[in-house]
């Protein structure tokens, strides 16, 4: 027993740390874990087994079909006939009340089915390729937005964690310098106006600490609701704001040669082409001629009482072989008008996509633009996060020798607050157009 008590306090200690590490993640391993995990991923993996599945199920309906069928029927009270009675004997003119066959019949058959031709056939199996090629890209679609989501609330995590740091060190300064400003009005040697202004600074930086931590736990409860985790689950982000950010700054990046036929939007943009021009094959198709073979075999047995499973009962064999041929001729023109609506369709998917590959331009200039962008912000948030608590601290010192106005000491550290809010969204700025970029270039 007490060797049992040792091995459980030896083995306790791993077996914390490794569920420790289950809940953390750096921003690579939080990607890794959302795209086998998010619920969105998981059903575009499952749209892409259904299309293989489509597939083959198109391709079936033109490869050998056998089906069976069994018939019973049992007439409850047959129908009578009436015969002249003179084939029987009888005097001219009556009639004999005749009953055929017998009560019950039993017929099995068996009936394979073979299509030969048949434009629409060949059509939809071509058209099966082009289907199952956009759930190829749709899912790598999901997996580029679950990867952009996934950044997006790691870096708000991150950024009302370093928001909750941010204003509970702002609040413990002014806690202090209200304490002080206090005691010195206490005894005379201050006014109550420096009291107010501190006591407005502080109950603001107080509200903004009970928002930063709603925040951190809604961002939280987001990051796991996109990493297919509960909610609730306990996760721990090992990355720092700062060195996320500063890995994110690759100015390389902005020569990345573009290659349009790799972004996403554009193969979806070509894949409705492709779905477009099936369906005018299709609509043409249904002009042609479509022939089909049968053949089949069965038996049929009769009796006054059910008996047709004993070995004895006679079944009388059949056998037919056929074939069926479809000729469309007129179909007041109906057959045309689907056709032209389907090259209409045809050519706006066209125009669609022109469309979208300017777009697709577009978006990628305004992508490197809002790149570059945020990290100059980030360069000059960071120079002037240093000058404005350069200010607030000489105004500390001012206010302290009685140099500076409470009014003073306030505007300082306002501009420093809202200096620390824009350095910190700035890093996240970096962090989520970075991310951008790499979807449109696919990188």
């Amino acid at each position: 027993m007490r060797t049992l008590i040792i091995c459980l306090l030896l083995v306790s200690p791993w077996l914390s740390r490794g569920q420790e590490s289950d809940n953390n993640f750096s921003l690579d391993e939080a990607i890794v874990h959302a795209l086998q995990n998010n619920y969105s991923a998981i059903n575009a993996s499952r749209d892409l087994v259904d299309a293989q599945k489509q597939k083959w199920e198109t391709i079936a309906t033109g490869l050998p079909q056998i089906s069976g069928a069994i018939s019973y029927q049992n007439q409850l009270k047959q129908p009578v006939n009436q015969i002249p009675a003179e084939f029987f004997g009888g005097e001219p003119g009556t009639f004999q009340e005749v009953v055929f066959g017998q009560p019950q019949t039993a017929t099995a058959t068996a009936t394979l089915t073979q299509q030969i031709f048949d434009g629409s056939y060949i059509v939809g199996v071509q058209a099966t390729k082009a289907f199952l090629s956009y759930s190829r890209n749709n899912k790598e679609k999901t997996d580029l937005d679950v990867r952009k989501a996934v950044v997006e609330a790691y870096g708000n995590v991150l950024l009302a964690q370093e928001s909750v740091l941010i204003s509970e060190n702002n609040k413990a300064t002014l806690e202090k310098n209200l304490y002080e400003t206090k005691r010195i009005y206490e005894n005379g040697l201050g006014d109550e106006e420096s009291v107010d202004q501190l006591q407005i600074t502080l109950s603001s930086v107080n509200n903004q600490l009970k928002n930063a931590k709603r925040l951190e736990k809604i961002t939280l409860q987001m990051l796991n609701l996109m990493m297919g985790l509960p909610i609730q689950n306990p996760t721990v982000l090992t990355e720092n704001l700062d060195d996320l950010a500063q890995k994110q700054i690759n100015l390389g990046l902005l020569d990345t040669e573009f290659k349009m036929e790799n972004n996403v939007d554009y193969k979806l943009a070509n894949n409705l082409n492709e779905q477009r021009f099936y369906e005018l094959k299709l609509a043409k198709s249904r002009a042609l001629p479509s022939l089909n073979a049968f053949v089949n075999y069965g038996g049929s047995s009769f009796s006054d009482s059910f008996n047709f499973l004993s070995s004895g009962q006679q079944w009388f064999g059949q056998s037919i072989l056929g074939f069926d041929l479809n000729i469309p001729i007129f179909s007041s023109l109906g057959r045309s008008a689907t056709t032209q609506r389907a090259k209409i369709a045809l050519d706006k998917a066209k125009t669609q996509l022109t469309e979208a590959q300017e777009q697709i331009r577009l978006q990628l200039e305004n992508s490197k633009s809002d790149y570059i962008l945020a990290i100059e912000e980030y360069d000059t948030s960071k120079q002037n996060l240093k000058l404005a608590e350069r200010i607030e601290n000489k105004n500390q010192i001012k206010y302290s020798e009685g140099l500076a106005t409470s009014f003073e000491l306030r505007q300082a550290q306002t501009q420093l607050y809202a200096t620390q809010q824009e350095y910190l969204q700035s890093m996240v700025d970096v962090i989520n157009s970075k991310t951008e970029l790499e979807t449109i270039i696919n990188q």
